[in-house]
């Protein structure tokens, strides 16, 4: 596996890569992370097939562009693979082309599905879908040693509008998926939040999917509020610093909910994923160290079962997180930095949702105010 690595910054074109790996590079495969306007530009899509045009291209928008050890916005942020032994097949579909999520996420398996295919990477646009039910959709058909990763688009912190794109300009309603074919792609995944519970545990006992109305009977709109105390006035921006821990009743694992959307005539509060009733939730907050320490425990166990340095990294952070850790938010990306070395290329984006299992073999999940990172390694 070789890469390029590219960045639009300040009106120009850069490259940002080792000289021995750019040279005589045929890439397969080539990701966009950047700002809305950017990657819903023509233009931006026009240069990178002029530079890249036999690779399929990814772009998404972003609350935020990963590339190395640093962090931007409004850039975009290009990493170009070539892949020497590993076949990959990138897929699309429109959100409206469907009845409803699940499908969406059953239809792209559906046309990824083969006797050698190795893992499946998943960028989504992050404005209408209902991230739990797209995961549902993934985990419907998925072989059992597939693993799947990947992340919902972002808008910064507007939440008004989420492009992605698969060899054309990044437009609204667009999912994506890549599958990695054949035995000589090596895929890691983690994922870790770092918040502290508070307040006792509550049931979830009127809920519609990601729709929540009531906890412990009450209804759970006003009994947010309460906690919230003088952030009140700042919803639902606000809700993006105090989440909800949710536990499944047939999972033993917390999953970590964001609000998207309150609606204060129905007294109800939308979520990033479901909220099934007679689950399980604490409130949480941040705590500083304990978030940038989850970057570096997400990268230290994204390589576990991986014998050699990762040749790739995805990392995919929740724009709740940045939004939180303000001017410290580079300090969870140099962590993860600090596991990988310098032999590891680096590429994300803050999101609006994150994907991944919890452990090897098992089925994705819809996470929020996560770390969740993918490594790739191609081996002989």
């Amino acid at each position: 596996m070789k890469n390029i690595q590219l960045q639009y910054i300040n009106s120009t074109w850069k490259e940002i890569s080792n000289s021995l790996q750019s040279s005589n590079l045929t890439p397969q495969l080539v990701f966009a992370f950047g700002s809305t306007g950017l990657v819903g530009s023509e233009e931006t899509f026009n240069y990178l097939k002029d530079k890249f045009p036999s690779a399929d291209i990814i772009s998404a928008s972003t609350s935020g562009e990963i590339i190395g050890d640093n962090l931007f916005d409004d850039t975009v942020v290009v990493t170009a693979i070539e892949f020497e032994k590993t076949v990959i097949k990138a897929v699309s579909t429109n959100f409206s082309d469907h009845n409803n999520s699940f499908e969406v996420g059953k239809h792209l398996m559906q046309e990824l599905l083969a006797n050698d295919l190795r893992s499946v990477f998943v960028i989504s646009e992050g404005s209408f879908i209902n991230g739990s039910e797209l995961v549902s959709g993934l985990n419907e058909n998925k072989p059992e040693k597939v693993s799947i990763t990947g992340g919902l688009a972002g808008d910064a912190a507007r939440f008004k509008q989420t492009l992605v794109g698969l060899n054309h300009t990044a437009q609204e309603g667009k999912i994506v998926a890549i599958g990695f074919y054949g035995k000589n792609i090596t895929v890691g995944h983690s994922s870790f939040g770092g918040w502290d519970e508070f307040g006792r545990e509550r049931i979830v006992t009127k809920s519609n999917k990601n729709v929540l109305f009531e906890l412990d009977n009450e209804n759970a709109l006003d009994l947010y509020k309460e906690y919230l105390g003088p952030y009140v006035d700042e919803l639902p921006g606000s809700a993006l610093l105090f989440p909800l821990s949710i536990k499944l009743e047939s999972n033993n694992k917390n999953l970590v909910r964001t609000i998207l959307t309150i609606d204060e005539q129905k007294k109800s509060m939308t979520f990033a994923g479901n909220l099934p009733v007679g689950s399980k939730v604490r409130l949480m907050k941040a705590n500083f160290e304990k978030l940038i320490e989850a970057s570096s425990k997400a990268a230290s166990e994204a390589i576990t079962d991986i014998s050699a340095t990762p040749q790739l990294a995805i990392l995919i952070s929740c724009v709740g997180r940045k939004l939180i850790l303000q001017e410290r938010t580079n300090e969870e990306v140099v962590a993860a930095k600090q596991i990988f070395g310098n032999n590891t290329t680096i590429t994300g984006f803050y999101s609006y949702g994150e994907i991944s299992p919890f452990n090897p073999n098992t089925n994705c999940e819809l996470h929020n105010q996560t770390m969740t990172i993918t490594t790739f390694s191609e081996t002989e």
